[in-house]
């Protein structure tokens, strides 16, 4: 009964694996998250039409010591991702036609043979 007001209740949480992820007081990379918000709306909620602009985020975040430095190959992207021009549209690109094509064929990250 004491743990219905208060008491022990057993396992302590834990802290996230990567620590906190503060928020963005000072507005410093506002811009690029209000640019990669817009794009998603624009792109009915395609993320890969929107990567160049996802990693432009999480690296004013990393320059505004928003979050640890990480090397962005952890965080999903490759070498040469996002290299088009920032103007550019990039919805006929091959490699979001392949990204595309896998996920109607339900591709699951780390299984071959997909």
């Amino acid at each position: 009964m004491a743990a219905a007001f208060g008491g022990s209740r057993g396992v302590a949480a834990k802290a996230p694996e990567k620590g906190v992820f503060p928020l963005d007081h000072f507005g410093e990379c506002k811009t690029f998250a209000a640019d990669y918000l817009a794009c998603l709306k624009r792109e009915k909620g395609d993320s890969l039409e929107c990567k160049r602009l996802s990693k432009r985020y999480l690296e004013c975040r990393m320059d505004a010591n928003l979050m640890a430095r990480e090397d962005l190959s952890k965080l999903g992207f490759r070498q040469g991702d996002s290299e088009s021009a920032p103007g550019k549209a990039t919805s006929k690109s091959a490699s979001g036609e392949q990204a595309r094509q896998r996920a109607k064929r339900g591709f699951v990250p780390g299984v071959r043979g997909q």
